[in-house]
């Protein structure tokens, strides 16, 4: 199998914070890679060292089959980046900012401004093309953020947060984006604390907590490791919501949890279900809802790091790594 990300031993520090302490990760050649993991997991940092912004202390990895340190001018050349916040230049219009990446690209004016004509048209851009960034909705700009990491066609793309802080619709919008590009042979590695999204376009994932990864598969493998299926329980009578939290923690373990006026609870012993109903009754507990369904991402997160995912605002800070500086960079880096 052929590998467009490799990691062995990755390891990086802040003074005395330690980002990544030994991550070791594949992606293979055309797929999607969810990195997960809380902020300051060490997420941020990783993409860092793989985009070429910053050294490893201790490991390797390797983009494309080069170093990222030894290679670094190679690496650069076939990757396209787009970080947690959008780069572009607000007092450029849209046409004149993918023009201008093209040129820092060393593509002839022509040959970037035919590039530039066509990303606007990929990402329904072209009515707003003569219009300044600054007038841009939050999900024009993130499409013209994510154009501009590819105008220099990148076979590797990271994609750090790429919707944080977008509506639904827009959401939706760039991951529709994102399966196209992955569609014609794209790699892509992104983080992201949407553990919806995660689950939607990563055809595998790594899950790092305080810089070690912790667990890593596909979505379905993941959730069969903490209960492939969750319980969730809504008593009749408000008052029983206690009592009836008592009982299935009880039956069930400590991972049963209130939210709202429901109760669930990971399931890994199929006798869980008909025990619960008896005990139920026997209590004289009433049920309003009493249903087995499949885990979320979310839920696998919060057995995992113990606790659930918490995405940013848009104004939000990076995931805290441990490295305050902040990149801006949008398009394949040279």
């Amino acid at each position: 199998m052929q590998y467009a990300i490799r990691a062995e031993g990755l390891a990086k520090r802040f003074k005395q914070t330690r980002a990544l302490a030994g991550v070791d990760l594949q992606v293979p050649v055309g797929s999607v890679l969810g990195l997960l993991g809380p902020n300051g997991a060490g997420k941020t940092t990783a993409v860092r060292i793989f985009a070429t912004l910053l050294q490893p202390d201790e490991g390797r990895a390797e983009v494309a089959g080069h170093d990222v340190v030894r290679q670094a001018g190679r690496v650069r050349s076939m990757i396209g980046l787009t970080g947690q916040y959008a780069a572009v230049d607000e007092n450029l219009t849209g046409t004149e900012n993918l023009l201008m990446i093209g040129r820092l690209l060393g593509m002839p004016r022509g040959a970037a401004r035919a590039r530039a004509a066509e990303l606007l048209d990929r990402f329904q851009l072209v009515e707003a093309a003569g219009r300044a960034a600054k007038t841009y909705s939050g999900g024009m700009r993130r499409r013209l953020d994510l154009a501009a990491s590819l105008v220099g066609r990148p076979q590797i793309l990271f994609l750090d947060e790429p919707t944080t802080g977008l509506d639904p619709h827009s959401r939706g919008e760039v991951w529709d984006m994102l399966r196209g590009l992955v569609a014609e042979g794209v790699t892509v590695l992104l983080t992201t604390q949407y553990l919806d999204e995660a689950d939607r376009l990563a055809d595998s994932i790594v899950v790092i907590d305080k810089g070690t990864v912790i667990a890593d598969g596909t979505p379905d493998e993941l959730k069969a490791q903490v209960g492939g299926q969750v319980l969730q329980l809504r008593p009749a009578r408000a008052a029983d919501l206690a009592p009836a939290h008592a009982l299935l923690a009880e039956a069930a373990g400590p991972l049963a949890e209130i939210d709202g006026d429901e109760i669930t609870v990971p399931v890994k012993d199929p006798e869980l279900m008909p025990s619960v109903v008896r005990r139920l009754d026997q209590a004289g507990i009433a049920v309003a809802e009493l249903t087995l369904r499949r885990s979320s991402l979310d839920e696998v997160f919060m057995v995992l790091t113990g606790h659930r995912a918490q995405p940013q605002t848009a104004s939000g800070r990076g995931d805290g790594d441990g490295d305050d500086e902040q990149y801006a960079t949008a398009g394949s880096l040279s």
